[in-house]
Parts: C-alpha cells; structure tokens; sequence
C-alpha cells in the first residue's frame, strides 16, 4: 500500500499504519478466545461477588492479560503449549475477557438487583441473558463510530487502555534498550502494590497486622472530621496509577472538585437541611444532580462541537446499500471497523432492545422508542469521559434517563430502572471496548478483531451472569442486608422509587444543582474549545470536576497525587518520567488488580475470614 502523508486530520492514523500496524500477526486466535472465555468467566463470577458486597466491578484487561502470560508461560514449560503467546494475541485474549469480565457494570447488575428488591418481578433467565447480551452488544457497535474520533485523532489517554498495552510490551518483551529497565519498574511497582493490598484487604485472623483502607487528615471541616465528609487518603494505590496516566489537567480538575463538593458545597448544603448528615452515601445523593448535568452538558456540547464526526457516523449509512462513489479512497479502510457496521447493528439490534423493554418491563412504545438515540448519545458521553478520567459514569448517567422516563412513563419503576439500565449498559460496554482498541491502537493491532472478541465476550458474560446471580441471591431479601450489602442496587431503588411519581419529586435545591451543572458544562466545553492555546491548561477539566462530585473525596485525592507526582518527576526529569511513569503506574494498577481478585477468591472458597 502507497499514499502520501499530507497535513490533514488523518496523518496520525497514516503514520500509525505505517509505523506501528502489525499486518499479518496473529491476534484472536482460538486458543486465544477459548482461554479470553475462561479467564472472562472468572473475572465476571469475581466481579459479581465484589459488586454484591461493595457496589464496584474491578478491572478486568490489566490482570487477564497478565493470568494469560502466567498460564501460557506455564503451559509452554511443561510442554503443553510449542509457540509462546504473542502480546497482540494476549491484547484479543484480554479483549474477550473483558467484554464477559464487564458484564456487572454499566448498571446491570444495580439495574437487576434494585429491580428484584423492589417490584415482584423475577424475569425468567434466558430473557435476562437476551437482555445484557444485545444491550452489551449494541455497546459495542456504538463505539464503532466513536473510536476514530477519539482515539485515532484526539488521542484520549484512557489510562487503563495505555497502562494495558505498556503492560503487555513489558511482559512479552520491549524491543527498545529500555525495556528491561520498565519491566523492572513494573515489577517492582506491582510488588508493592500487591504486598500492600494484601495486607489491606485480606484481613486473616493469623496476619500479624493489617493496614487500614485510608488515613485521616488532622484537619476538620464545619467542626466534622475531614474523614468524615470523604475527604481522606485512600490507601488503594490503583487510583494514584490511574491518576499519574491522566493529564495533569484532568487531576487538579478532580481535586479541585473534590474540595470544591465535600469541602464547601456539603457543609452548606448540611447547614441548609439539604442532606440530613454528613458521608459520602448522603452527600451524593445531591452532588449526583450537578455532577451528571455537568457531564452531560459538557459532552453534549463537545460532541455538537465535533460536528464532522457526527457527520462521518450517519455517513456510515450509505455503506449499507454500496461502496464509495469518486471518493478518494482512506487507507485505514482494510484496518478499522467499517463505518456501515454502525448503523447495521443499530437496525438489527434496538429493535429486539425496544421489544424486550415492552415485553419484560411493560414500557410505553413510545417511551421505549426514546431509550435507543439516548443511549447512544450517553454511550459517546461515557466513551469520552473514560478516555479522559478512566472513569465511566454510569453512576451519573443512570439517574439522567431515570429523570427523563419519569416523565414519560410516570408510576412505572420496573421502566425507570431498566430504561436507565440500557443508558448505562450500552455505555459502559462502548468505553470498555474503546479502552482496549486504546490498547490495540499502542500495539498495533487489528480493531477488527478487538471488534469480534468483544462481542464474543458480552455474549460469554450475559450466559454466566445471570445463573450466577440467582445461584448467589436465590431470594431478593438478602440484598442489602450483611452477607450481601449491594450498595449500588439499594441507591438505584431508592432513584426509582422518588421519580416513580414524575419529575416533580426533584426538589427545589436538585433543580438549581441541575442547572448549574448544565450552564457550567457548557461554559466549559466552549471554553476548551476555544480558548487561547496558553490559558488551556488553565480551564478546569468538565470530565475532571463532574466525575469528582460523584464519587468520595478520597478518590479524587489519590488521583491527584498520583497525577501529581508523574507531572513533578516529568518537569524536574523528563528522560526518566519517560521511562518510568508509565510502567510504574500500570505496575501499581496491576498489583492491586491481581492482588484484589486473589483475595475475593480466597475469601470465597473459605480459605480467609470473610
């Protein structure tokens, strides 16, 4: 293939297919799905049974890819295996996995949990395994026309997605002078890390210590311990990793969000009688009204900003009924996802969505029309604020079109809580296939086949997910109790139950944090936009402040000494922060990840006091 680098928009994609395609290596092989399959089927099990104690789902890419090097190593000493894994084969192998390993975010676990607790409904399990499969499936099409934008041409970080594929180059061997010098700092790094999440989290009656989850600041806050209003140091070092691969901008955004929520806005909003104490659980129950508008203003504003891409989308539909006509021709063609793959998905996929939501949930057809252009709308907006933060925000979006079908469908909480549950799901699985086509864009693989394991993982994930949570909660009372806390399915109950009644349950102060958050998502969107190139770095990060008013203060914290740190060590040496940075925070993200997994599983199989 011959073509010119020009100066437009796609020298970038020219310059990565040249230097940085791997043509012909082999990516998603058999042994490759059968063992992303496996691995994807114990990720998902470990992340239901952390979702139902804690309301999170642990990364999946990082430690499948690091399992799958172990196994294959394993295998290939024993003689099992003759040809050694190849780190694009491990990134298809970590792609499969992650599909199934996601299946308890974007909702549908909190979504499935908050609909059993408080309706009578106990959907039979194969219209539930139809449901999170073509839900996570049109996900996964919808980040067909988004990847290009986003990772191709802006370069979004996704921090996971970069730490990822920094992470498969170091374990399978970097071909620069500098890898063994990053395979040691990963190493080391990730040793720290898992030492001190196992002595965090494992918490057996024979340790001789264990280490506590945060440290207090000496200081207070309207006569409360600071602690007490979230703001903390978490000792969970996977956040000071993701924070050193954010920009430094996005880091100072979140702790200037998080002082800006827990330190200002929650006293008042206390002294006011707007939240009846102090705590994270209290607090966001506020702070999520101006955080999502925030976020939703802001990437609605970006994405209308980014009105060719908007463009290059719809244009997709064409494809569907002939090739190019006198176009030049693009060379990325033979490489991404076909454009027409879009829209094709979207006709065969959203109507079965928009049946199943008539037929499980007896959501209105008219209201049912409105979750599929919605969903794809917040499937961009989660995509860019997970390429930015790391961050998908489901948490946010979720109440968002809870808000919206109050008021189309009022009094009907099975809809307001599933309706939510598409939103959520066809984001989340968008940003999860976008981190690692991050991953595959860094190593040079194929998207093609990123494209195809994904699927086959969402698929794998939704066969498994819902026998394993009936098996774990055969009876909707023990959620929420003290063997299975399920936070996040107690908080979209509690959503769905206040808007069953219409949007007139939003309160005067919600309202006001509604609109605030909406004209400061804008503001910032065309500011960033148009701003002079100097005073940049200066305007606050949308995704950065929105993401930090709904989660706790000592999240945003760690992230931003982590984001700290990398941005010091790159200013004071430079050649070394080159070097290190990178492995070293993909080494703690991976510590910990693997580290937490193995303990959950311990704790499961009895070997450690729950």
């Amino acid at each position: 293939m011959s073509e010119q680098v020009g100066t437009n928009e796609n020298d970038g994609e020219r310059v990565w297919l040249r230097d940085t395609f791997q043509r012909g290596v082999p990516q998603l092989t058999l042994r490759a799905a059968l063992v992303g399959m496996l691995l994807g089927v114990v990720m998902c099990l470990s992340n239901l049974y952390v979702f139902l104690k804690t309301g999170w789902s642990m990364g999946v890419t990082i430690t499948a890819g690091i399992l799958a090097f172990a196994l294959f190593r394993a295998a290939q000493g024993i003689g099992v295996v003759r040809n050694p894994l190849g780190a694009l084969e491990n990134n298809a192998l970590t792609t499969v996995s992650s599909g199934a390993g996601y299946m308890t975010g974007g909702g549908n676990m909190a979504a499935f949990g908050a609909l059993l607790m408080i309706t009578p409904m106990r959907p039979d399990t194969i219209s539930m395994v139809a449901w999170f499969a073509v839900i996570a499936a049109l996900g996964v099409f919808v980040a067909i026309p988004i990847k290009r934008q986003l990772i191709n041409r802006e370069g979004l970080s996704f921090p996971t997605g970069t730490a990822t594929a920094e992470t498969l180059k170091t374990i399978h061997g970097d071909a620069s002078g500098d890898g063994a010098v990053k395979a040691r700092a990963l190493g080391f790094a990730a040793l720290f890390a898992g030492v001190l999440t196992w002595f965090r989290a494992a918490k057996a009656t024979w340790m001789p210590f264990n280490l506590p989850g945060s440290i207090p600041l000496p200081l207070e806050i309207a006569g409360r311990k600071a602690a007490e209003w979230s703001l903390e140091l978490k000792t969970e070092v996977v956040l000071v990793g993701a924070g050193a691969l954010m920009s430094f901008r996005t880091a100072w955004s979140l702790l200037l969000g998080s002082l800006l929520t827990y330190g200002v806005l929650a006293p008042r909003m206390l002294a006011d009688g707007v939240i009846s104490d102090v705590g994270y659980k209290e607090i966001v129950r506020w702070s999520v009204w101006p955080g999502a508008a925030l976020l939703v203003a802001s990437g609605l504003t970006s994405f209308a900003l980014d009105w060719r891409s908007v463009a290059r989308t719809f244009a997709g539909m064409g494809k569907m009924f002939g090739g190019k006509r006198g176009q030049p021709a693009d060379p990325m063609d033979d490489v991404e996802c076909p454009a027409w793959w879009f829209p094709a998905g979207f006709v065969v996929l959203a109507p079965i969505v928009i049946v199943l939501m008539g037929a499980l949930f007896q959501i209105p057809w008219a209201a049912c029309l409105v979750a599929i252009p919605l969903a794809i709308v917040m499937g961009f907006i989660a995509a860019r604020v997970t390429g930015e933060t790391d961050i998908t925000p489901t948490k946010a979006l979720g109440p968002v079109t809870q808000l919206v079908y109050a008021g189309l469908a009022p009094g009907n909480v099975p809809g307001n809580i599933m309706s939510a549950n598409v939103t959520g799901g066809i984001g989340l699985h968008a940003a999860d296939l976008l981190t690692t086509l991050k991953t595959g864009w860094l190593l040079g693989g194929n998207p093609r086949a990123q494209f195809w394991g994904q699927l086959l993982g969402v698929v794998v994930g939704a066969v498994v997910i819902v026998p394993a949570f009936y098996l774990l909660v055969p009876d909707a009372s023990a959620l929420g109790g003290d063997e299975w806390p399920a936070p996040s399915c107690l908080v979209w109950a509690k959503v769905s139950e206040a808007f069953a009644g219409g949007t007139s349950s939003l309160d005067a102060t919600a309202q006001a944090g509604v609109g605030i958050g909406l004209a400061l998502g804008v503001a910032l969107a065309l500011l960033e936009k148009f701003a002079p190139k100097r005073a940049k770095p200066f305007v606050p990060s949308a995704s950065g402040l929105g993401i930090a008013m709904v989660v706790p203060g000592g999240n945003g914290l760690a992230m931003f000494l982590g984001g700290l740190l990398a941005e010091l060590l790159r200013r004071a040496k430079p050649v070394l922060a080159e070097k290190l940075v990178v492995p070293v925070a993909s080494g703690l993200i991976a510590g910990e990840s693997l580290i937490g997994v193995a303990v959950m599983l311990l704790k499961v199989a009895g070997v450690l006091a729950m």
